[in-house]
């Protein structure tokens, strides 16, 4: 009986095994578990992308792939990377650099792996929701290593950050926070005021998280305007004036009792004195010192860049005879522009903004899905003036996924929310 038993189970793993089904579904899962560890931790999100390529290769449809990537929200994002790698030629970098620096550019070709596979899959809204879930669990354990910092699942954590940092936890806060404004809105339309009220809470208290525990001065900066985004293209002028009306009291009162607001609005003024008055490299200042030095770089190469990997060493070569904020020396300058402009010049330019502009207009329209897309394009474009947020591991990872789950999603045939692809000609 053990013998048949044993039979039985190596036959029906052995028709998993050659079901493509199968391997679809355990392409989803994988996507899942990227969207589920991206708050936590890096190495999981590469096991967990390497992962899905492997499952997708085996029933890859591979003529149906290689027309998908000719679509121009493909074809943009695989230029940015090819851009990198052609750079490494006219760069003075030492080669461990340039090809160093082609890594940075390297999760934009899981884009259009994302935008071929959820174009064929139903699962594109469980990859937010566990995105939220987690992001909600964050959240929880934001408060408790508040109260109690030893609980912390890093040494030396800072006030309010279990893991990672600051930066990362607040763009991820203040995307579900702006994202579930479109739910909480649809579900009040339909008087469906449990649901709503659940969301909105869940909402409010990622909001008050930023406002009493820690934020970025990124997120501080760009969460209005986004808010701004998402009034004048889902409410009535009515509806806009009085939900600023009550933002702007609640930013007050959170403003008069959040010591942490307080302190961080007070930094912008007293660090671009110190920077100005005494040459001192505060935040502000240094940002300020590596844009103009930047744009300088620019200016000497601006049509090709300096090659890939070629920042720091501009860098090191304009810090010498300077003290203070001119001798600093970084490899990233603080914005995506200029971070691109220097490497590769104007045409560098043209394809990052080429990139994003077609990834502005996939997320046209109605529907929860275009609203979640939409956000993750308009984050990083505003985010990406004081960071290089493409670049970055946590924030390009939320961009890849976020723009290329719900992108996919939208040119799924039969989607509810499908839009007409910019710029494309190419049935999918």
């Amino acid at each position: 009986m053990s013998t048949v038993a044993t039979a039985s189970t190596a036959e029906k793993v052995l028709r998993q095994w050659r079901d493509p089904a199968a391997w679809a579904t355990t392409s989803d899962i994988l996507v899942i578990l990227i969207a589920l560890s991206l708050p936590w931790s890096t190495s999981l999100v590469a096991i967990f992308a390497v992962g899905l390529l492997v499952t997708m290769a085996p029933f890859l449809d591979v003529k149906a792939f290689l027309q998908s990537l000719r679509r121009p929200i493909s074809v943009l994002p695989i230029a940015l990377v090819a851009l990198a790698v052609v750079g490494t030629l006219w760069s003075d970098a030492p080669w461990g650099l340039r090809l160093y620096a082609i890594g940075p550019t390297a999760k934009l070709l899981m884009l259009p792996v994302l935008f071929y596979h959820f174009a064929r899959s139903a699962r594109g809204m469980q990859v937010f929701i566990a995105f939220l879930a987690s992001c909600t669990l964050l959240l929880a354990m934001s408060w408790i290593v508040a109260f109690d910092p030893g609980l912390s699942l890093k040494s030396g954590a800072t006030y309010g950050v279990p893991v990672k940092n600051y930066i990362d936890q607040s763009q991820e806060f203040a995307l579900c926070a702006l994202a579930l404004a479109y739910p909480i809105v649809m579900l009040l339309r339909a008087k469906k005021i449990l649901l709503a009220a659940l969301l909105m809470a869940i909402s409010l208290s990622f909001v008050v998280n930023m406002a009493f525990v820690v934020v970025s001065r990124t997120a501080l900066v760009t969460m209005p305007v986004l808010l701004v985004v998402f009034a004048l293209l889902h409410l009535k002028w009515r509806s806009i004036v009085i939900i600023l009306g009550v933002t702007a009291i609640l930013a007050a009162l959170a403003w008069a009792t959040s010591p942490q607001l307080r302190k961080i609005g007070g930094t912008f003024s007293r660090d671009y004195q110190l920077y100005e008055e005494q040459n001192v490299p505060t935040s502000l200042g240094l940002r300020l010192e590596f844009w103009q030095k930047s744009l300088r770089f620019f200016a000497n190469a601006p049509i090709f860049g300096h090659g890939t990997g070629s920042t720091r060493g501009l860098f090191e070569q304009a810090a010498i005879d300077h003290s203070g904020a001119g001798a600093e020396v970084i490899g990233n300058p603080h914005n995506q522009t200029l971070n691109v402009a220097v490497q590769w010049g104007a045409i560098g330019i043209v394809v990052l903004y080429a990139m994003w502009w077609l990834h502005l207009l996939l997320f046209r329209g109605e529907g929860l899905i275009t609203w979640i897309g939409l956000m993750v394009v308009a984050q990083n474009i505003f985010t990406s003036l004081f960071n290089s947020h493409i670049f970055d591991f946590h924030e390009g990872w939320m961009y890849v996924v976020g723009v290329g789950v719900a992108g996919g999603t939208l040119l799924r045939p039969g989607s509810r929310e499908a839009a007409p692809e910019p710029g494309n000609s190419i049935e999918s």
